[in-house]
C-alpha cells in the first residue's frame, strides 16, 4: 500500500510466485542435512551454528501439533507509536472484527512472529492483499525464507510501506494474509481489517 495509486489487483491464491523465474531447490530433511558430510568437522561446527538445537535432535515445541510452522502473532510497526497486534493462535475466523486505526501516509511494516519445529521449512512467503468495499486495491508478496526447527519464536518483518493518503483513501480495509512456502503448504491463512484516518485516534 503505498501512495494514493492503489494498483486493481485479483484473488489471493496460494500459488503465486514472487518472480515467475524462481524454482525451489530440492527439499532435504533435516537429519538429511545433518548427515551429509558428517566427516568433516569444519561443515559439522557451521551446520550446528546454523541449525541450533535441531542438530541435537527433533524440535518439538508442541507435540499435540502435527504443524512444521505455527504462526503466533501479526504486529503492525510504525515508528514512535506503540505496536498494533493480532493474535494469531487462536480463533483467526474473529480477527476480521479488530479493526487497525492508522494515520495516512505513514511508513509501516508488518512483523510475522511464528515457532517452526519437526523439520526445516523450506522458502516461507507471506502474500497479502487489501480489499476496499469488496474490491481488491494492493498486493504484497515477500520471500521470508527457510527456517530450522527451534524452540524460540523467530520473526520476519517486511520492507517499509507508505499508507495511502488523501480524502479519498480514507476509509476501511480489509486484508488477506497468507503463510505459504515453496511447496504451497498453507500454514496460515487470515483475514484482517484497518482503518485510515486523517490523524490517530487515540
Amino acid at each position: 500500500m503505498s501512495g494514493d495509486h492503489l494498483p486493481d489487483v485479483g484473488k489471493l491464491e496460494v500459488n503465486e510466485e514472487v518472480d515467475s523465474t524462481y524454482r525451489p531447490p530440492p527439499e532435504k530433511s533435516l537429519d538429511e542435512l545433518i548427515n551429509t558430510d558428517k566427516d568433516d568437522e569444519s561443515l559439522k561446527k557451521y551446520k550446528e551454528k546454523l541449525l541450533g538445537e535441531a542438530t541435537a535432535g527433533k524440535v518439538i515445541v508442541d507435540e499435540n501439533d502435527p504443524r512444521k510452522v505455527i504462526v503466533k502473532r501479526l504486529a503492525l510497526i510504525v515508528a514512535d507509536r506503540p505496536e498494533l497486534t493480532l493474535d494469531l493462535s487462536g480463533d483467526v475466523s474473529k480477527l476480521s472484527k479488530q479493526v487497525f486505526s492508522i494515520k495516512e501516509g505513514v511508513s509501516y511494516k508488518i512483523r510475522i512472529d511464528f515457532l517452526v519445529q519437526r523439520e526445516i521449512v523450506h522458502g516461507l512467503k507471506y502474500i497479502q492483499k487489501t480489499y476496499r468495499l469488496s474490491v481488491p486495491v494492493d498486493k504484497m508478496t515477500h520471500m521470508v525464507g527457510s527456517y530450522p526447527p527451534k524452540l524460540e519464536m523467530q520473526s520476519y518483518t517486511t520492507p517499509s510501506e507508505e499508507a495511502p493518503s488523501g480524502m479519498l483513501c480514507r476509509g476501511h480495509y480489509t486484508v488477506h494474509s497468507l503463510f505459504t512456502d515453496d511447496d504451497k503448504n498453507e500454514h496460515l491463512k487470515w483475514e484482517w481489517s484497518f482503518e485510515i484516518s486523517k490523524d490517530w485516534k487515540e
